[in-house]
């Protein structure tokens, strides 16, 4: 296993960060023991939850993953020390979460209290805003215009931006928090936070986790390059695409128990002819090379200058076996020169 710097944190990640939203719902908590004692033993010190898991969101099954690693924390508290353990607070929308309200100071303070104590422990490594207040082009809505912008829109956002950082400042100060992040943000969220960071000597953001992979690489080059000069480790998530890219959900199959017969908000905006026929395609450039597709995505965005940790999820132990797998890959030039082609011929197909 190789290791990162978390940003300007200091924190040192390895370079597979352990994804958890199917614990839960998908898996058990007998499940999510074998993945963690797995992960554990190659190497893995990074893990990603949120209070809204499990995936699907719903009021049955909100901080049931949270629980489940606390459970597991409370049987092997002597490597809570060696783990770098990060969460999120849920964003607005969600009727069962907070009425749906936005990230506000209040909701920060019980997020916080909520999330230790599900997880049975002192402190989180990385606390993450899990997406921002405003409409923003995340889960898939950079494909349509639904975002506007004002003048007097980002005034107010801005002086929203800085009461939250001036509460998760107090939480760091109380020592509930380590470090903090952001999730589905854009390059002008990342420089509000840092400006005011600056200005108001707060704490510094460390990292964003956003959607990249092969079908979906709408950050790069641009919000990776400024992580990259503004030392912000750059986290990857979802870079199979929902397992689109294994190439399951082909001509509309549904495996039994898969995320996409679980839930349909990917389904419903990535299962088009143009996604068919990229997944197609990836799946065909990865067995000339005689590579699960799987494999040769994540071992794509490994390689991707600026990626500091990829999260990744599975539902067995040998999908996560496979995975981890795929993080021990050098790809060579023809590979390399395959996967670009690939991208000028497929760009964002969803």
């Amino acid at each position: 296993m190789q290791y990162t710097t978390l940003g300007s944190s200091g924190l040192r990640v390895s370079r597979v960060c352990l994804g958890t939203m199917t614990w839960g719902q998908q898996n058990t908590q007998a499940d999510a023991d074998a993945q963690l004692a797995l992960a554990l033993d190659a190497g893995v010190n990074f893990i990603d939850t949120a209070e809204m898991y499990a995936i699907p969101p719903r009021p049955e099954t909100y901080g049931a993953t949270e629980q489940i690693i606390g459970n597991w924390l409370s049987r092997n508290s002597a490597k809570r020390e060696q783990l770098v353990l990060a969460t999120k607070i849920a964003g607005n929308g969600l009727a069962h979460i907070r009425d749906g309200s936005d990230i506000s100071p209040q909701s920060l303070v019980a997020a916080v209290d909520g999330s230790l104590k599900r997880l049975q422990t002192d402190y989180i490594d990385l606390y993450q805003l899990h997406w921002p207040n405003r409409r923003s082009p995340h889960f898939g809505r950079h494909a349509v215009n639904q975002v506007r912008f004002s003048e007097t829109d980002s005034i107010a956002q801005q002086a929203e931006m800085l009461a939250i950082l001036e509460t998760l400042g107090k939480l760091v100060q109380a020592g509930k928090i380590r470090y903090c992040g952001l999730s589905n943000e854009t390059p002008w969220g990342i420089s509000q936070y840092l400006k005011l960071s600056a200005e108001h000597n707060l704490p510094r953001i460390v990292s964003i986790q956003n959607e990249f992979g092969p079908l979906h690489t709408k950050d790069w080059p641009y919000l990776i390059e400024q992580c990259q000069h503004d030392n912000i480790a750059y986290l990857p998530w979802s870079p199979l695409a929902g397992g689109a890219l294994t190439g399951k959900y082909l001509d509309g199959q549904r495996p039994a128990a898969s995320r996409w017969t679980l839930v349909q908000r990917n389904g419903l905006f990535r299962d088009t002819p143009e996604s068919n026929a990229a997944i197609r395609a990836f799946c065909e450039l990865a067995a000339a090379h005689q590579l699960s597709a799987a494999q040769l995505a994540l071992a794509w965005v490994n390689q991707v200058d600026g990626v500091s940790s990829t999260i990744i999820g599975a539902t067995s132990t040998s999908q996560l076996a496979e995975n981890l797998a795929a993080f021990e890959l050098t790809l060579n030039h023809e590979l390399l020169a395959g996967v670009t082609e690939f991208l000028r011929q497929h760009s964002l197909p969803f």
